[in-house]
């Protein structure tokens, strides 16, 4: 019981206050990961639009061309 009572006040001060600036870190960490994920998965929408859209443009052009094969056949 001793030994406990040497323990500088400084040192249990020091440490309560690195324990505290941790987890203070550790939450606002968390916080930018969460935000990060949440950009992730909208930005995982707008990849899938617009692969339908490419999909849809091609889709139109390869019809465009079609209609322009049988309009140059007929003249």
């Amino acid at each position: 019981m001793e030994e406990i009572r040497k323990v500088p006040v400084a040192l249990i001060v020091a440490l309560v206050m690195q324990t505290i600036g941790g987890l203070v870190w550790a939450g606002s960490a968390a916080a930018r990961i969460s935000t990060l994920e949440d950009r992730v998965g909208e930005q995982r929408l707008v990849a899938e639009r617009l692969a339908r859209l490419e999909e849809q443009g091609l889709a139109t052009r390869t019809a465009v061309d079609r209609i322009e094969r049988r309009l140059e056949e007929r003249r």
